[in-house]
């Protein structure tokens, strides 16, 4: 590579520790880099990336004043104002495994950990700089969305003799062919690719590939060997994540999101899949947390909206009703009421009261206020058109839970007409949980917490099969509420006495629950006296 003057390249430091900041400028000075500017906030800085185009910007991490460094890099490359062209260096103290993954997925160009000598710093900034430089023409044709034209000189470099960057241009080119979605071209290129060498891009790149060409069996195999290493194990669980996704096994996708999440929580695309997922698999208690994660971290980002607070309230209300312990439930509704606190704080003016009136109904009728829930809902008007669907759909399930059966099933209709239609702009997994709350809700016209009291009525009654069909209809919305497992396993046994034939493969969907649950002491006494008894009568689960 031909020498490249670097010093006249215009930087951006963004540093809010005034000795952090002395350090970088005097370094910077020392090295001879002239044109170098500085911001101690994400605001400040947003203004000077709107005046000005930087060939560098090197962000510390730990900022405090409304955004932190990861919430701005994502917002100046979200609005465009941080394109290819435009080298980016975070810089941090911090070091935690969950600050290093949610920065990594970010893909900004280097990561220097403080405290960094000089050297570190010479290096880092020129290895990028002359990547910039050279990639200079590339990378803007990528920035226009030019992919086609970026394709042809990107091949035409690559047949030149000696070319220093051959491994970057092998990358870009593979990325190209994705967006293009030339998918068996970029098979054959990234098999070719991972022929010269095992590139990790070259891998990643063939995965996604394969899975575009709906070749799954051979994409999860690879994702599996990608799983075993440390240094792809998040991409790995993320694209395991979203495959499940598409193949409709929501458990599974459940498991990889959920790790993928634990590892990297700040990907807030994740997380809202993470619990349109669990919210299938019935699972509301894991919904509730990552709606709770996106609260956090969405927080003055350019993801943050009154969205994000009414359907972290919506899915503690959901998992406050699948539960039946007092603790958790007051501990759940003290959260959603400061929720919706942080909402009007943060949005003052905004315009959601139909929505919050929603939520207080519910909330009227997780607390047995039946006659006050309904008095809400009666005073609300129709929307002929769906604005929000994760408000419309709230609205049906308060509709289902006070008895307006047929206003529910009425809005649920008109909810999945709305994502039909628009099936370009809508996640299917969204579809697919509006179809099964739809069907599910037609079958139990009872809300949760009358068909749990039904089911105990009747069951001390006497009346075990009328029970054990209830018990049934509740393990199947709320599979993870020990109480019910427990009355549903004893409404199994209780049935065989009495000759019925046992269902052994519910029973041992009960049994498993309870095994995976921390039950309170007499739920556990009562659990082991159920397995003694099913061991006496010799009845097998599966």
């Amino acid at each position: 590579m031909p020498p490249i003057n670097l010093t006249n390249s215009k930087i951006l430091i963004v540093e809010e520790q005034p000795l952090a900041l002395n350090y970088i400028k005097q370094s910077l000075e020392r090295l001879d880099y002239q044109n170098v500017k500085f911001a101690d906030s994400a605001p400040l800085a947003k203004e000077m990336c709107v005046a000005e185009t930087f060939d560098l910007i090197i962000c510390s991490f730990d900022l405090s004043k409304k955004q932190d460094g990861y919430q701005l890099y994502e917002e100046l490359k979200a609005k465009r104002l941080v394109r290819g062209v435009t080298g980016f260096i975070f810089v941090s103290a911090e070091t935690s495994g969950a600050l290093v993954h949610s920065v990594l997925e970010l893909q900004p160009d280097d990561f220097l950990v403080k405290p960094f000598t000089i050297n570190d710093l010479k290096s880092r900034i020129e290895r990028v700089l002359k990547r910039k430089r050279v990639l200079r023409k590339i990378l803007t044709l990528i920035d226009d969305e030019n992919d086609s034209k970026a394709l042809r000189f990107i091949n035409g470099e690559l047949d030149k003799e000696g070319q220093a960057l051959t491994p970057l241009l092998l990358r870009l080119k593979g990325d190209v062919l994705l967006r293009l979605k030339q998918f068996e071209e970029a098979k054959q290129f990234f098999k070719s690719a991972l022929d010269l060498q095992k590139f990790t891009w070259a891998k990643i790149g063939l995965i996604e590939a394969l899975i575009a060409n709906n070749e799954h069996v051979l994409a999860h195999r690879m994702l599996k060997t990608l799983l075993e290493k440390s240094e792809t194990r998040l991409i790995a669980l993320d694209l395991l994540g979203r495959l499940e996704m598409q193949l409709n096994q929501f458990e599974s996708a459940q498991e990889f999101l959920s790790q993928a999440s634990d590892m990297a929580p700040r990907n807030i695309e994740r997380q809202k899949s993470l619990s349109r997922v669990a919210q299938i698999n019935h699972d509301y208690e894991r919904s509730y947390l990552a709606q709770k994660d996106i609260a956090t971290f969405a927080k003055n980002s350019i993801h943050d909206n009154p969205e994000i607070y009414l359907n972290a309230v919506r899915a503690g209300i959901d998992f406050a009703l699948s539960t039946d312990q007092t603790e958790q439930i007051t501990r759940i509704t003290r959260q959603t009421q400061q929720y919706l606190q942080d909402l009007k704080k943060q949005f003052p003016h905004a315009n959601n009261q139909a929505q919050i009136d929603v939520l207080n109904a519910r909330m009227h009728y997780l607390k047995d206020e039946n006659q006050k829930a309904r008095r809400l809902m009666e005073q609300l008007a129709d929307e002929p058109v769906i604005r929000s669907i994760d408000a419309s759909l709230d609205k049906a399930k308060a509709y289902h839970e006070l008895g307006f059966t047929h206003k529910a099933q009425a809005l649920f209709g008109q909810i999945i007409t709305h994502c039909e239609r628009h099936a370009k702009n809508e996640d299917p997994t969204t579809l697919h949980y509006l179809q099964q709350q739809q069907a599910e809700r037609k079958e139990i016209t009872m809300g949760p917490r009358e068909l749990n009291n039904h089911a105990v009525n009747q069951f001390n009654r006497g009346q075990v099969e009328v029970a054990l069909e209830a018990f049934t209809q509740a393990f199947r919305i709320m599979p993870k509420n020990a109480s019910i497992a427990l009355n549903l396993l004893q409404c199994l046994l209780d049935s065989s006495k009495k000759g019925q034939t046992f269902n052994s493969n519910l029973a041992g969907r009960c049994v498993t629950m309870l095994r995976d649950t921390k039950l309170e002491p007499d739920q556990q006494l009562r659990f082991e006296s159920i397995l003694d008894k099913l061991k006496e009568m010799k009845l097998s689960i599966n």
